[in-house]
């Protein structure tokens, strides 16, 4: 007891010289966040230590001067007693007392009754007397603002007749929530002035490791708090005014409680993240939390900062709360163990609502139907595009997430699966859009009633080395290099898919470098005149045919179509170069 008296005292005079205490340039000087080290990062902070009684409305369920007496009267500051006296300031110079009424006859419980506001970690409560002290006293503490109850600690002679409680109990590791009881009242003396303190934390075994003790933690932990005076102590021998005396000098037997302060030392519970309390807009006390958390007591993470569970604050780690990993495209999250104790407990956010098109845990691949834009960082609005794969050629939606390959039906290609393989032709079938082309010569697509009678009178197949002059190039109207890709019979036209490799001469801007057609009449075809082959390259020289029906280059018996030779590469540049210097003959 005399150590917790003086502990009581240091913690007193330390209170008052910190409310006494006035920087004036305290409003002109930015101090740094305790919740933060010199380099930024987070730390552990605590809200200053304050009897949190102090100034505080108390509920005394007996007044005396309620009705008024000749010993109590409220209009008289002389013996005014009430409530308020509890948690003013008081000095030695200045004893107010709160007194209840007196006493005549049991029961004699009188109770007082504080609200803290919000929670806090209690370390002491204390009582001052102004009367003797109470033969038999409960403190009681409430965690949810009233609501329910449970005793801190008894103090009597009478432990086990009064509170059922043994006088002397061992507290362990096992019961270190359990409220004791002690006979340390039972001395007559000093018959005012004396002193109930309470600590909370003193006989308990795990006090010296408190961070990591989620049982003295609870314990600490309070809204409310209550005390119930039980009995008083009888002085009905002493002959004195003190011990119950009336005015007239007779001896009676009407006592009455006396307090002359109730002090609540503690801090205001925020779980190490932060390093004060402040008052609402409702003028209710909470944290001013830090650490991404937030709650009366920062009891919880800030919305989308769920990637690692909530975490009270201890010496060595700060446990702030960590933005989930979205990639800027998303604005909620949710905190997921299993996934946490998978990442090494690490991470265990999983966004919510992925938008632009994206999808998974961080919103770090795109949805079905889109597929990832490497020229854009994955935080990028625009990071996943359309697959766009063509609703025909394609056999689904879902295109390769990394390459936009679309899967396409046999014979088709194409990113988006919009055209025929080489070796394909167009069908009109949605099934099977591209039908293989049979492996045959062109001429044998040509029926011998259509081929003339004799070919050798109607053309003279392209046979041997052709030599190409200037006479030759200037009768023609194109003359390109071209590759053979594939032909599909149209009528009696064979179409050639061609891609023209170079352009010597063009009369047509429609002949351009690039993907072409070719149209050689059947009976041409099928005298060799032109002689033509899938997949070889080939000279041609003839005339443009202006033809709305058939597009692109046409050749016929009067062309010359030969397979190529590099060889006429420089021939072809020195013939281009004399037609531009007006060398070409007019046919």
């Amino acid at each position: 007891m005399e150590v917790l008296y003086l502990l009581r005292l240091l913690l007193t005079t330390a209170m008052l010289g910190l409310s006494q205490t006035v920087n004036p340039f305290m409003a002109q000087q930015t101090l740094p966040d305790p919740c933060y080290d010199e380099s930024g990062a987070p730390r552990r902070c605590i809200p200053e230590f304050v009897n949190a009684a102090f100034g505080k409305e108390v509920q005394a369920s007996s007044t005396c001067g309620k009705p008024p007496t000749r010993h109590c009267n409220a209009s008289d500051p002389r013996r005014a007693h009430p409530p308020a006296y509890l948690t003013d300031l008081n000095t030695a110079s200045n004893m107010t007392c709160w007194r209840s009424e007196t006493l005549h006859h049991s029961p004699q419980n009188v109770t007082l009754t504080l609200s803290l506001g919000k929670k806090f970690e209690v370390v002491y409560v204390s009582l001052q007397f102004c009367s003797p002290r109470p033969e038999s006293t409960a403190i009681l503490k409430s965690m949810d603002y009233g609501k329910t109850w449970v005793p801190y600690q008894y103090y009597s002679s009478q432990c086990r007749k009064i509170y059922g409680k043994p006088s002397k109990a061992t507290v362990t590791k096992q019961n270190e929530q359990e409220a004791l009881c002690t006979d340390g009242l039972t001395d007559l003396y000093p018959l005012t002035g004396g002193l109930i303190a309470f600590s909370t934390l003193d006989g308990r075994p795990s006090a010296q490791d408190f961070d990591s003790s989620p049982v003295l933690q609870d314990w600490v932990t309070a809204t409310d708090i209550r005390v119930v005076f039980s009995r008083p102590h009888l002085f009905r021998d002493l002959g004195s005014r003190d011990a119950g005396e009336d005015e007239g000098g007779t001896s009676s037997t009407p006592y009455y409680y006396a307090v002359g302060e109730l002090q609540v030392g503690g801090r205001c519970k925020c779980n190490g993240h932060a390093a004060r309390c402040v008052k609402d807009k409702e003028q209710k006390l909470v944290c001013d939390c830090k650490h991404n958390t937030e709650g009366p007591e920062c009891d919880r993470c800030k919305p989308f900062h769920y990637d690692r569970p909530w975490q009270r604050a201890t010496a060595r780690e700060a446990n702030e709360c960590l933005a989930c990993n979205c990639n800027l495209h998303a604005r909620r999250c949710r905190f997921n163990m299993e996934l946490y104790k998978l990442s090494g407990r690490k991470s265990g956010g999983v966004c919510l609502n992925c938008r632009h098109n994206t999808a998974g845990r961080h919103c770090h691949y795109c949805k079905e139907g889109f597929y990832r834009d490497l020229s854009k960082s994955i935080t990028d609005r625009k990071a996943c595009k359309a697959c766009d794969c063509h609703p025909v050629g394609a056999a689904g939606k879902t295109c390769n997430q990394t390459t936009g390959q679309c899967p396409c039906k046999d014979g088709v290609t194409g990113l988006t699966c919009n055209r025929c393989a080489k070796g394909y032709q167009q069908s009109r079938s949605p099934v099977a859009p591209c039908i293989k082309i049979p492996a045959i010569n062109p001429t044998s697509l040509v029926t011998s009633t259509e081929a003339p009678a004799d070919c050798d009178s109607y053309c003279k197949p392209a046979k041997g080395n052709y030599k190409i002059n200037m006479k030759k190039y200037c009768k023609k109207d194109y003359v390109v290099q071209v590759n053979i890709l594939e032909m599909e019979t149209v009528a009696n036209w064979a179409k050639f898919t061609i891609n023209i490799l170079s352009v010597y001469k063009c009369r047509d801007e429609r002949v351009k470098r690039g993907d072409n057609i070719l149209w050689i009449h059947l009976k041409d075809l099928s005298c060799k005149c032109p002689r033509i082959q899938i997949s070889k390259k080939y000279l041609v020289m003839g005339i443009s045919e202006n033809s709305t029906d058939r597009p692109g280059l046409m050749a016929d018996k009067n062309s010359l179509v030969i397979q190529w030779r590099d060889a006429w590469t420089r021939r072809l540049r020195k013939l281009q170069r004399r037609e531009k210097k007006g060398k070409c003959v007019k046919p």
